[in-house]
């Protein structure tokens, strides 16, 4: 198995006695990418941790998506719930969260899923314009045909 350096400079630790690859993405990059991803990986639902915190979900989602931060006194809060360190939730370094190789694979090809629905969605559209320029065509009579 091979293990990213990316993965093991991010401090996410990786079992590596689980079968499976490691692909490593840029979701960590961002407090907000880290954060999402150690409550992804605790299983923890956005409504509960917000609860916890006695903040509105909404607050929590603009965390996740860098449109705002968490104060200090809270992101220690945050690390204790999702079992990671608060230096790792805002540098990047330090303990994050424990990710198995199976757990990565899943994510992987949830991520790869993802990407197909998008790019067969693009070709359905794609199709989609080409009937109707076709059509268009075929009204006019440019290819001589007649309806």
């Amino acid at each position: 198995m091979t293990i990213t350096s990316r993965a093991m400079s991010s401090g996410i630790h990786l079992d590596t006695n689980a079968m499976g690859g490691v692909i490593s993405d840029a979701s960590d990059d961002t407090m907000g990418g880290r954060l999402s991803l150690a409550r992804d990986l605790a299983g923890v639902p956005l409504g509960e941790i917000a609860n916890h915190l006695g903040v509105a979900a909404d607050t929590i989602q603009a965390w996740e998506t860098d449109r705002d931060e968490p104060r200090p006194s809270l992101m220690v809060r945050i690390a204790g719930i999702l079992g990671v360190s608060p230096m790792w939730l805002i540098t990047g370094t330090g303990d994050g969260p424990i990710i198995s190789a199976g757990d990565a694979a899943v994510r992987a090809l949830g991520d790869e899923l993802a990407r197909l629905r998008e790019v067969q969605a693009e070709g359905a559209r794609l199709v989609a314009s080409l009937e109707r320029r076709l059509e268009e065509l075929r009204r006019t009579d440019r290819f001589g045909e007649a309806d």
